[in-house]
């Protein structure tokens, strides 16, 4: 049985810098939502300023980079999609969320159809 739903809405935040796991991660934090809903997303990882590498991580420096670099490239897709230039223009672009089980978010894209 397929658990998933889809749902439209629109981005309504799309911040770069401090967020994820304790406000900790470097990266992009997501607000989507529409009638009745909305989640949050993020992509980033730990931030240099706040961990460092040590013999407890389960990453490296190069694992970091990579991160930060595939951010980087969801960002830029994110604005060619909605064919925009900043991130403050992708504010109520329309989206396709899709979920799992009851609220779990397991992707999201821009509805770049309707652009």
């Amino acid at each position: 049985m397929n658990n998933e739903r889809k749902e439209l809405g629109k981005i309504q935040i799309f911040d770069v810098g401090f967020g994820g796991y304790q406000d900790a991660m470097l990266g992009v934090s997501i607000v989507l939502g529409g009638e009745g809903w909305g989640v949050s997303d993020h992509r980033g990882t730990w931030s240099p300023s706040h961990t460092s590498v040590g013999e407890h991580t389960k990453w490296t420096e190069a694992d970091r980079s990579k991160i930060f670099d595939e951010t980087m490239r969801f960002i830029g897709a994110t604005l060619s999609a909605a064919k925009v230039t900043n991130t403050r223009k992708l504010i109520g672009v329309p989206v396709e969320v899709t979920f799992e089980g009851f609220n779990k978010l397991k992707s999201w894209r821009v509805l770049k159809e309707v652009l």
